[in-house]
């Protein structure tokens, strides 16, 4: 099942999505050992109600855009290593994105838990835990810290992972997006545990984009769920292509963050969708 290459842009042997599992093991197992379940479940937002992911994003004073807040990648390095989180995510509230995304990741994507927590002081709008999900503590985590959606990628879990863990996430209330980068993969994870399914354009064996696999995958996405085009979203008018063509969101990350100001980035772009 695993039909990856072997070529990753940080120059060394192995698939960029296995190194970064390998480390999220190690990462949820120091995290176990650090915070328990019940210290997580006595966080100051585990008991808040989660934000409708469906009814931001068809909200009519909001644009379907999912704003990312984000440092670093694998592959492009250093984004932004100067913004600040309740900043910027503010930014892309007042400019009408239907959501947040906040990188907590902290070796590859220089993310952190506490950009979560300081967008979710600063918004009142969903905000999506941007992250491998591998384990059920990291949902409670995500629960902890404020997130309202939870990410579960197609390519690192099995279809009995990803319906086991959209079940646990449902029950605390959060929003599911599936994410996928082929017709193979959609297929074999569909099930009902899910609120959205999202394509991602990026070949994450090899980092290369094209959003041409949004437009060939979105009628096969079942219309109960949510549809989200993700990466290679650089200009407003792939936004009215991808609407036209069925999705109801657009993640986007690095097309804001790496400008000096991300809040004006998005403000310019939306003017022009």
């Amino acid at each position: 099942m695993n039909n990856r290459t072997s070529s990753s842009p940080l120059g060394v042997g192995g698939n960029i999505l296995d190194k970064i599992v390998l480390r999220k093991k190690e990462e949820v197992a120091n995290a176990k050992q650090l915070v328990s379940i019940a210290e997580l479940e006595k966080s100051v937002y585990f008991n808040r109600k989660p934000h409708s992911f469906k009814d931001f994003l068809l909200a009519e004073d909001r644009n379907g855009i999912i704003a990312e807040f984000k440092r670093r990648s694998p592959s492009k390095g250093l984004i932004n290593g100067v913004a600040d989180a309740a900043e910027v995510t503010q930014a892309y509230n007042n400019a009408g994105a239907s959501a947040l995304s906040v990188l907590t990741d902290v070796d590859f994507f220089g993310g952190k838990a506490d950009d979560l927590l300081a967008a979710r002081a600063a918004n009142n709008i969903p905000i999506l835990r941007k992250d491998f999900m591998i384990d059920e503590y990291q949902i409670l985590e995500a629960k902890a810290w404020g997130a309202d959606i939870i990410l579960l990628i197609a390519a690192i879990l099995t279809p009995q992972q990803i319906s086991d863990m959209g079940k646990f996430a449902q029950n605390l209330g959060l929003n599911v997006l599936l994410e996928v980068h082929n017709l193979e993969e959609l297929e074999r994870s569909i099930c009902p545990n899910l609120n959205a399914i999202g394509v991602n354009n990026r070949n994450l064996a090899d980092f290369t984009v094209d959003i041409q696999t949004s437009f060939d995958l979105v009628s096969k996405i079942p219309n109960e769920f949510m549809k989200i085009s993700e990466s290679a979203i650089s200009n407003p008018e792939t936004i009215r292509a991808l609407r036209s063509a069925g999705f109801n969101g657009f993640l986007i990350g690095e097309n804001f963050m790496k400008t000096d100001n991300p809040g004006e980035a998005i403000k310019d772009f939306v003017a022009k969708i």
